[in-house]
């Protein structure tokens, strides 16, 4: 049964929370919120005549096979292989995890392993980028969602074999490690080639928390982790005064543990107001609560969200929306609503299984539609919003009239049946990309030169720069290194074609400060420089400001 939201509050998470989802074929697609309860024991729930038929079957095929076969097989291995095949019949974020991965896919919540920093998939043998984790190695070389790694280290991986461990085994090492990635990404006529040097991967879930004006507070959050609740309170500890309003920044936040999103969502709701409900065929209607223990129930939000927030970010959005208690500001959310509750196996292995949806408290749907068994035809359909401008025009997005709703207190429309829409639309900003700037990121050459500068310039600018005011004061983007960073690319053979510079170096100046901020006072720091280059940062600051 759910914990009510005050038990939650109280860090009783052992019920009721989110889990990274993980597949076969598609492993750590987002995070996504799973029950964990003791099932009744298994010769209690086989008591159907039918269902005892086919267990029977398959004990005796594998009976047959182990005894009669004429060569050895791995028993291990063509179970596991049953398994996969089973949970490919169902949806989406059904998933059976072998033993050796149960503890793995645990960790990059718990932030302790070192890696490149990817959520990934195994799709037709393929390994694919779902999202790089934000300020991890993966991204800062300009690693994208829905890349194709081919080879690793130039050696091909694609195979009919490949599996969770082995991508493990492949991309995760020791800090300071380099590792060689062969991509393919659409719209690319070759592979793309990135060096990546491992790094201990982001723990925090709160990556910046500061003032973006008098009296307007902004938290960006990048997962919902064990953390998140002392990480949120901590943010405000030592403030003069609350806040009059909060933007809350959930792009490429892809979910976590439901008891940080109702800890999160309730602090804008009154005691008793529905953060969500759940139910399915054979689970009941289950609420969940505010505590009405909130910080912020009368403090105006701004919520932004993006293709890339999913789970337990769309609770979130879906609670604040619905009660008319802020605005949402970005692009149409991912759409994942289902629950998943896990089933211990008796090799320690895990199968978890679709049960029920989750509803916002209007009773919005949030999942995006799906044919059984039919998971790659799932994911291409979200890559094919990109393709229809979903990013770019807020009217490329057809929803029918019979999945509209209701806010509860304004009576505003609201859509379900495939994420969250926001009430105030901003489109994807791509208008620096230059080939230059491309292949910049792509080979993490304002990563590498930053390193190097720092390591002869760290003490000087440290003396000169005591707080990070003093240095956004003191260091404007005409006095970055960026002459440095040109002869750096070109020694690299990476040379500005005819109007990249016109296109891109406002924003590469940009990111060299915020690179140097981040380094010397903390990551947040990256974002106070970079956010009020950002389209979406502007809207919701400007939002905010007629609310206030």
């Amino acid at each position: 049964m759910i914990r009510t939201a005050e038990k939650i509050r109280k860090g009783k998470y052992y019920l009721l929370h989110l889990h990274i989802m993980r597949k076969i074929p598609f492993i750590v697609p987002l995070l996504a919120f799973t029950f964990m309860v003791n099932p009744p024991a298994f010769s209690q729930q086989v008591s159907d005549d039918g269902l005892n038929q086919q267990v029977n079957k398959m004990g005796q095929a594998l009976f047959y096979v182990g005894q009669y076969y004429l060569d050895s097989i791995n028993r291990e291995k063509v179970v596991d292989g049953m398994m996969k095949t089973l949970v490919d019949q169902l949806d989406p974020h059904s998933t059976y995890i072998p033993a050796d991965e149960v503890k793995a896919m645990n960790e990059p919540l718990e932030g302790n392993f070192e890696g490149i920093g990817i959520e990934f998939a195994i799709i037709r043998d393929t390994l694919v980028v779902v999202n790089p984790i934000a300020g991890a190695p993966s991204e800062s070389v300009g690693i994208r969602a829905d890349d194709r790694i081919i080879a690793v280290d130039d050696k091909e991986i694609s195979s009919p074999d490949l599996n969770n461990q082995q991508v493990y085994d492949l991309l995760r090492g020791p800090k300071g490690s380099r590792v060689g990635l062969s991509v393919l990404r659409r719209g690319e006529p070759a592979p793309l080639y990135f060096e990546v040097v491992r790094d201990k991967i982001p723990i925090n879930s709160i990556d910046a928390s500061y003032w973006a004006a008098p009296g307007i507070m902004y938290i960006k959050l990048n997962k919902f982790a064990l953390t998140t609740q002392e990480e949120f309170i901590e943010a405000f500890r030592g403030i003069e005064q609350m806040p009059e309003g909060l933007i809350l920044d959930l792009q490429g936040n892809g979910g976590g543990f439901l008891g940080a999103a109702v800890f999160l969502a309730e602090q804008f709701l009154q005691k008793g107001e529905l953060v969500l409900f759940t139910e399915g065929g054979k689970m009941q209607r289950r609420d969940v609560p505010a505590s009405g223990m909130g910080f912020f129930v009368n403090t105006p939000v701004v919520v932004l969200i993006d293709e890339r927030s999913a789970s337990a970010s769309e609770i979130v959005a879906g609670a604040i929306q619905d009660w008319d208690r802020g605005r949402i500001v970005g692009r149409r959310s991912f759409g994942k609503g289902l629950v998943q509750q896990s089933f211990p196996l008796n090799d320690g292995s895990e199968l978890r299984l679709t049960v029920a949806r989750y509803h916002t408290p209007s009773g919005r749907v949030i999942q995006s539609p799906y044919e059984m068994g039919e998971k790659d035809l799932y994911y291409r359909d979200f890559l094919e919003r990109y393709e229809r401008g979903e990013s770019y025009h807020a009217d490329s997005i057809q929803i029918p009239d019979s999945l509209a709703f209701r806010t509860l207190k304004e009576n505003r429309i609201v859509y379900g049946g495939g994420g969250i829409m926001p009430d105030i639309f901003v489109p994807a900003d791509t208008t620096y990309y230059s080939e230059f700037y491309i292949q910049l990121a792509r080979r993490g050459i304002v990563n590498a030169f930053i390193n190097d500068f720092l390591d002869s310039k760290r003490d000087e600018l440290s003396h000169r720069y005591d707080s990070f005011e003093a240095f956004d004061k003191g260091m404007t983007i005409d006095d970055v290194p960026f002459t440095g960073l040109l002869e750096y690319a070109q020694k690299e053979g990476i040379v500005p074609g005819e109007g990249d510079l016109a296109l891109s170096e406002k924003h590469i100046r940009m990111q060299l400060k915020g690179l140097i901020a981040s380094r010397l006072f903390g990551q947040g720091c990256f974002y106070r420089v970079i956010n009020p280059l950002l389209p979406e940062y502007r809207k919701a600051l400007e939002v905010m400001s007629e609310m206030l």
